[in-house]
């Protein structure tokens, strides 16, 4: 059982490597993408992207549950292999869709199959004993990080070659992903641990509609979903800001979006288990969204583009936020309650993720449109600024009433 248990962890682990890889690999060329298949300007490529990604995000908001539930009735093997066949035969269309329309069609199934990292976390819970569970979990939180480390490098340093070139390598690996599992990965759902399939327990609403059950939590859910969506302006008009103010390739995008991942893997990885015992949680949440506030005007304002590498220190520091209102969270509902607390955790991430690309996008297309007033590429990072702002008067107000 153990062998079995250990090439199930393993195949996991890769399955979300390549999966991250995937997605990172692809955003330094979609701005040159954008604008090859729309023949439009950058500021008009930004608002392309911008909406791409929240449509890739509504389908993984949409799917996620649905492909749960489905693998609590067939089984995670059966999920989890058409999800990668799927991917793998989706990076392949990409990489020679030759219209705008098809790139958004293979960002649609894209979305539909990347929801399956929903069942590849139930097939870590089936196989991990109690006491490893923890311990299981860090290590998907270790492949994330790693896949975002690699694949925007990856896309940068291919990306040289052709827009296309990232697509295949990154159908190459889902391909080979793929394979794998199918010669080698075991099923972990027992037969007698399988539910029917309900519609009401697929829908992605009904994860959110929870939070009324913890009132005296609503203030923290609430700045942490703030948060995410001003995050998201790193994350949607990274490549187009580099692009449009230093002039930037697509290596070096991949570059600085790779260091972003070290940095931050290094935070979430090791200093946050120094600073947050040090500090407190209430203090590192305060001092985590001042070091935000920081990381984003201090991007809004970079001048030169070693500067962007610099900046990127505070704003990874930051990332002691989350964990810290997390901890806070987790220590205020039952044993029983933390699976869907963390339901409720992923539906406010993926709502950021739908709403924050469009804000973002559409505020970096207005400030840098040959028609505008005020040209300033940086506006997305001041708006990631003032919701943060929000944010540390929620926590506070928050904070101060619980203690």
């Amino acid at each position: 059982m153990s062998k079995n248990r250990t090439a199930g962890i393993f195949f996991i682990l890769v399955t979300i490597l390549f999966d991250c890889i995937g997605f990172g690999i692809i955003i330094p060329i979609m701005p040159d993408l954008i604008k090859e298949l729309t023949g439009s300007t950058l500021s008009k490529a930004s608002e392309y992207g911008g909406i791409m990604l929240t449509i890739y995000s509504l389908m993984m908001f949409a799917c996620s549950p649905i492909l749960g539930a489905l693998s609590d009735k067939m089984g995670r093997r059966p999920v989890l292999l058409i999800s990668l066949l799927g991917m793998a035969i989706d990076y392949f269309f990409l990489s020679f869709a030759h219209t705008i329309t098809l790139l958004f069609i293979g960002r649609i199934i894209a979305g539909l199959c990347g929801a399956s990292i929903t069942t590849a976390s139930a097939y870590i819970a089936d196989i991990s004993t109690p006491e490893k569970r923890a311990q299981n979990f860090g290590l998907i939180g270790a492949a994330f990080g790693i896949g975002f480390i690699i694949g925007p490098v990856l896309g940068g340093i291919f990306g040289e070659f052709g827009t296309r070139v990232p697509f295949m390598i990154a159908g190459g690996l889902s391909l080979i992903n793929w394979l794998y599992g199918f010669f080698i990965l075991p099923e972990s759902l027992k037969k007698e641990n399988r539910r029917k399939f309900e519609w009401k327990r697929a829908n992605p609403v009904g994860a959110l509609m929870q939070i009324k059950r913890y009132p005296a939590l609503i203030g923290l859910l609430t700045a942490l979903l703030i948060l995410y969506i001003a995050a998201q302006s790193t994350q949607t008009v990274w490549a187009y800001y580099t692009k449009e103010k230093f002039d930037w390739n697509r290596s070096w995008v991949g570059y600085s979006l790779g260091f972003v991942g070290l940095t931050v893997a290094i935070v979430q990885g090791g200093l946050i288990r120094l600073i947050i015992p040090k500090f407190g949680h209430k203090k590192s949440i305060m001092m985590g969204l001042g070091l935000y506030v920081l990381g984003f005007i201090l991007f809004a304002f970079a001048s030169k583009g070693w500067m962007m590498f610099a900046f990127i220190v505070p704003y990874a520091l930051a990332g002691i936020t989350g964990p810290a209102i997390q901890g806070i969270i987790s220590t205020q509902v039952r044993a029983d309650e933390q699976g869907e607390l963390q339901g409720i955790m992923t539906s406010f991430m993926s709502l950021a993720s739908i709403i924050g690309p469009l804000l973002m996008s559409f505020l970096f297309a207005h400030f840098t449109s040959p028609k505008t007033n005020l040209y300033f590429p940086g506006a997305p990072f001041i708006m990631g600024a003032l919701l943060t702002c929000v944010s540390i008067i929620i926590c506070y107000q928050t904070l101060k009433k619980h203690h």
